[in-house]
């Protein structure tokens, strides 16, 4: 089996998901779930201490797959920026898989470009099944023909930024509305609303000034930091309760208000995001009983 190397942690996820745990040899400081992954070295560093990759510790593992993040122009600098070019123990390939979906389908699709990358083809399409069902079985808990809550999806606080790329769609299909950053679709798309939903695409995610958030008067609002826990993301909630727009929004006045645990949940594009689909179903459709086991959320405030 092909000895691999992790330098994104969706892709370790998958790598994981697909049964290939064995597998891994190397991670990114990223890489933390499942837990024992953490138990690989990382082979880099945080951007704040000059984001690097070990290269002699590269070398001296020797993977014949690294797999890493492709430029999206969001976000900090993608850890495949710093992956040399030279890969000087596999002259006669390239060995880097470069991951970059912006889409919940993309994400799906690279689902099986890892599994064809580490031999577990199989296993690839097995998986995506799976996700696929899960996805549809939510799916069925959404109204199909009424209009749902306007939401809120702030990935940063100060200033606030609202979400983009997938996470729209994943709004819309858990029948929200997400005016701040829509999904749109290209005119080939068609009319029926089905084929739709899987062409409809949303930009990256965007700053938006205070009395432009509090303008769209949202129903519901989820604060899920990118990169944050839920301990951060409950002081993010607090700073955003003392602005004087606060109380009178819809979704404060109906305590409607989420926190999502920004590090795990969201913003890696992986099967997680299945997960996450089936708790904003749980959420917006008022049905707890679909809440994946152990999703890391709380409302706020706590209620008493």
């Amino acid at each position: 089996m092909p000895r691999v190397v992790s330098l994104h942690p969706a892709a370790t996820e998958i790598v994981c998901l697909l049964g290939a745990r064995a597998d891994l040899v190397g991670r990114s400081h990223e890489c933390d779930f499942p837990p024992d992954v953490r138990a690989l070295p990382p082979l880099t560093t945080p951007a704040e201490l000059g984001r690097a990759i070990d290269t002699e510790l590269l070398d001296r593992l020797a993977p014949d797959v690294i797999l890493t993040r492709g430029p999206s122009g969001t976000g900090p600098r993608p850890v495949s920026s710093v992956v040399p070019k030279d890969q000087s123990h596999r002259p006669e390939a390239d060995p880097t898989v470069s991951l970059n979906p912006t889409t919940l389908e993309g994400v799906l699709d690279d689902i099986l470009t890892v599994g064809r990358a580490i031999a577990r083809e199989s296993q690839a399409r097995d998986a995506v099944v799976r996700l696929r069902e899960r996805l549809y079985a939510a799916l069925d808990h959404v109204p199909s023909f009424e209009e749902g809550p306007t939401v809120a999806f702030l990935e940063w606080t100060d200033p606030l930024h609202v979400a983009g790329l997938w996470t729209p769609q994943l709004i819309e299909r858990a029948g929200g509305r997400h005016p701040l950053n829509p999904t749109r679709a290209p005119p080939e798309a068609g009319a029926a609303i089905g084929p739709q939903a899987a062409f409809r695409r949303a930009g990256p995610g965007v700053r938006v000034p205070d009395d432009v958030f509090a303008a769209t008067r949202p129903d519901a609002i989820i604060i899920c930091p990118r990169g944050l826990d839920l301990g951060q993301a409950r002081r993010g909630a607090h700073e955003l309760a003392r602005k004087p727009w606060w109380p009178d929004l819809p979704a404060v006045r109906g305590r409607r208000v989420a926190l999502v645990d920004g590090h795990q949940m969201f913003h890696r594009p992986g099967p997680r995001l299945i997960d996450a689909f089936e708790w904003l179903v749980s959420w917006l459709q008022r049905r707890p009983d679909l809440t994946p086991p152990g999703f890391p959320w709380e409302a706020f405030p706590p209620r008493q």
